[in-house]
């Protein structure tokens, strides 16, 4: 049988020629070119590799998959040989193995756990334009472990639609592009009926395809529900053509048939998720019908999970699907959506789109978050999931715990693991591994939505036994019981889950996965309830869980105001105070009360955020007092204080100073808002010591406080440079009026300014009053920084108009000579 020959093979000896000089590759090849099975054969042999390991990463698991099979029959062997895979519950390795095809989790395990990577030589980063979260991170830490430990090691990127030249100048790296082998394809866009639903539309276009074009039809659908509704619309269409379904929860042996040519030479009609857009080829494909929708991870703030959303794809996606039917021969691809709608170039980062909790504990088990990101994760992300981590236990102080390192083995988000290794006996981790099993599935209720997991738990124990509620998906309570069991299976539980069980007893579990969701019902209302991250929650009318003091939420609706429990369970608390112990607290506090604008005192008991019971405290401690009102000022600013307008000035001389004169700013105060709040223990806390009220603060204490951080050679240094007052010719000193950002006003009457030729300045000469030239009534009448140029231009006008209307005031032709005064003509 003749090997066959693809687009890649020409360019094999200048990879293995870039390897040899380069430790790092890019390559462009798109779909059909054969990198995925061809480029981790041609490299088995290279002289750099020395008998070492190749892992290449696939982003999913059929891809993996089908690439290790393929790769192994070109072998002649079976899988698990020279070519063998690792995917999330299954291993098909063993020691004779020098291609692995791993899924992301798998290969950051493999770092971590062994960040020497002893025995590989090279990582290939398959498809790496998807840009998953799991790759990104793959790849960061390969260049560390490049970086810091390994300079032999050889990263090759792997991309079919993603900007090579970006992604080589990040890497350092040579690039190298291969062809691919296509031919044309062409679009339509069959316009979709009146309120048709997609299973109908795609019914029709199949119809029309299947008449109208020879060979096989592709069909590109979100997930598996819309797969499932489209095979039931096909099932009557009458088409004498075999219907099969690819996608990542399919059996292996079900994904095999689906990527070997029928044995009986029928058509087929494959409906499948994104899992064919790339790293898979089916055989005899001539047509592509493309939803332009997939799944793809998206943070969910209700449940606090990464959730599958169906979106939009973007155009390099709809150009490699299209790019499908014409593998083997001209094709044809129907795009179901408007012509005119225009798509994002291309696929964004998941790292922008998704929750970090899971990342934030990677980067601590590194213990550097100074890894090379192509794109660096969100600062307010990462903060939020190392918040979560905390609350979780799997950090403290921001590093990691010995949970934390047990949960990272788990390849699971970090609330669900910590809920798998929080039970202490074998039946309640059997329940452990359901409800994990339950979280990470698709909802298995069907018709109106309830609130309460123990419906969803107890209609998958009537599944196995025997009878499926009619409210429930079959086809759901098989695939979660499956997870169950895979869960109890890696977690070596040998107990199943009991046959019944209490809700409470669920609750009881996930408030190890949810602790900042357990919630405690509102005295004067029992619909409401306040959360331990401080938030409120409401149920809805009918809500199964009323009536309950205390509850779990494993998601919620966020709003503005009260957040709706979507889903939750029962919690038992005094199972909640022996898990928790720590975080109930009774304690004494003195703070500011606002409403009534003083000191209150009081006796709280708290569990986190949420306040259980309150009672006054008659005496309260004074020493506290000072404490409460500056919390009172932190909470409200600083517009709080009893402020006057000679320390509001003072405060501004300096902060124009500290702008004007840069080189002095170092020995002057800084005075600013955000300054003087981050330092309020330090000045202004001595200064309330004592006091029941901030109105009791006095203009000298405050001053003295305020000025406590400029010594007295600053003081004086302010006083010069920015002075109150200036003596002007009239013989009198006026007030100099400061504003940060803003230029010193002085407001004077223009007669007291006769004879003075220049603008008068301060700040060392630096900085020109604006002055605010005013008539004897005292109204405004020119403001400028150029006084010579006044007198010239504009006085003679001012004096015609004025003179008339102030008679007794001198108005004189010559004011560069004229004699200042402040006062009016003696009468007579």
């Amino acid at each position: 049988m003749t090997e066959p020959v693809f687009p890649i093979d020409a360019l094999l000896p200048a990879i293995r020629d870039a390897l040899a000089a380069h430790p790092r590759l890019v390559l462009e090849a798109p779909p059909g070119a054969g990198k995925t099975t061809r480029v981790p054969l041609a490299l088995l042999d290279a002289p750099w590799l020395d008998g070492r390991r190749i892992v290449m990463l696939e982003p999913r698991r059929v891809a993996a998959r089908a690439a290790a099979g393929f790769m192994a029959r070109g072998l002649g062997e079976a899988v698990g040989q020279r070519i063998g895979y690792r995917i999330r519950f299954e291993n098909r390795t063993s020691a004779a193995t020098r291609v692995e095809v791993v899924t992301e989790g798998i290969l950051t395990r493999m770092i971590q756990d062994d960040p020497m990577l002893d025995g590989v030589g090279a990582i290939l980063f398959d498809e790496f334009h998807e840009r998953h979260l799991s790759g990104d991170l793959g790849l960061a830490l390969a260049l560390d472990v490049q970086a810091q430990l390994r300079e032999d090691l050889r990263i090759v990127v792997m991309s079919a639609t993603l900007d090579g030249e970006k992604l080589a100048c990040f890497l350092d790296a040579p690039r190298l592009s291969s062809k691919g082998r296509s031919f044309p394809v062409t679009i339509s866009h069959p316009p979709a009926r009146r309120d048709e639903p997609l299973a109908a539309q795609v019914r029709r276009c199949v119809q029309d395809a299947f008449a109208a074009h020879p060979g096989d039809i592709l069909v590109f659908l979100p997930g598996q529900r819309e797969i499932g509704e489209a095979q039931r619309a096909l099932d009557g269409a009458g088409l004498a053509a075999e219907v099969l379904t690819l996608h990542g929860e399919l059996a292996v042996e079900a994904q095999g048939a689906v990527l070997q040519p029928s044995a009986d030479g029928r058509r087929r009609i494959v409906l499948a998720t994104n899992v064919a857009e790339s790293s898979v080829t089916l055989p005899g494909v001539r047509t592509v019908i493309d939803s332009g929708l997939a799944r793809e991870p998206r943070f969910d703030p209700n449940s606090g999970f990464p959730r599958l959303d169906v979106v939009t794809i973007p155009q390099s996606s709809a150009d490699q699907r299209a790019g499908r039917a014409g593998r083997v021969a001209e094709g044809w691809c129907y795009r179901l959506w408007p012509q005119s709608q225009r798509l994002e170039p291309s696929r964004r980062p998941e790292i922008a789109l998704t929750e970090l909790t899971g990342l934030a504990l990677e980067l601590a088990a590194w213990g550097s978050d100074a890894l090379r990101f192509l794109d660096p994760p969100p600062a307010g992300a990462l903060a939020a999931g190392r918040d979560l981590l905390e609350r979780l236990g799997a950090l403290s102080h921001g590093r990691i715990t010995p949970l934390g390192q047990r949960l990272l083995k788990l390849g699971t988000h970090p609330r669900i693991g910590a809920m798998l290794l929080a039970p202490d006996l074998p039946e309640d981790a059997a329940l452990a591994c359901d409800l994990a099993a339950l979280l990470e599935a698709r909802d298995p209720l069907k018709g109106p939505r309830r609130d309460d997991i123990a419906a969803r738990w107890q209609a998958l124990a009537a599944f196995r036994a025997g009878r499926t509620p009619p409210e429930a998906s079959r086809g759901a309570l098989a695939a979660i019981d499956q997870a169950a069991r895979q869960w109890r299976r890696r977690l070596g539980v040998g107990t199943a889950a009991p046959a019944d069980a209490a809700a409470h007893r669920l609750g009881d579990l996930l408030m190890f996965a949810f602790p900042d969701r357990i919630a405690h019902q509102y005295p004067s209302d029992p619909h409401r309830y306040q959360l331990a991250n401080g938030r409120s929650a409401t149920l809805a009318p009918d809500s199964a869980l009323y009536g309950e003091a205390w509850i779990v939420i494993a998601e919620l609706r966020e709003a503005e105001r009260d957040a709706r429990v979507l889903r939750a369970a029962p919690v038992d608390e005094a199972a909640l105070e022996r898990a928790f112990a720590a975080r109930f607290v009774t304690e004494g506090r003195v703070f500011w009360d606002t409403d009534a604008q003083r000191i209150a005192a009081r006796r709280e008991r708290r569990f986190d955020r949420i306040l259980l019971d309150v009672r006054p405290i008659a005496q309260p401690d004074p020493a506290r007092f000072a404490d409460a009102l500056v919390d009172a000022v932190r909470e409200a600013g600083l517009e709080a204080l009893p402020w006057t307008e000679n320390l509001r000035q003072w405060r501004e001389r300096v902060r124009c100073l500290r702008d004007w004169l840069p080189d002095e700013a170092a020995a002057l105060p800084d005075v600013s808002d955000a300054a003087l709040m981050a330092t309020l223990d330090d000045w202004l806390r001595p200064a309330l010591a004592g006091k029941r009220r901030l109105d009791a603060l006095g203009e000298a204490e405050l001053a003295e406080a305020l000025k406590s951080h400029a010594d007295w050679t600053a003081r004086q240094k302010i006083d010069a440079l920015a002075p109150t007052r200036i003596l002007v010719p009239s013989g009198l000193e006026r007030p100099i009026r400061y504003q940060h950002d803003d230029a010193p006003v002085l407001a004077v009457k223009l007669q007291e300014l006769f004879g003075l030729a220049d603008t008068p300045r301060i700040a060392a000469g630096r900085v020109p009053l604006t002055l605010h030239l005013l008539s004897p009534g005292g109204r405004p009448l020119q403001v400028t920084q150029d006084l010579k140029g006044f007198w010239e231009r504009t006085y003679p006008e001012v004096k015609k108009e004025m003179k008339g209307r102030y008679p007794r005031h001198p108005w004189p032709d010559d004011p560069w000579t004229a004699t200042a005064t402040h006062r009016a003509k003696p009468r007579g």
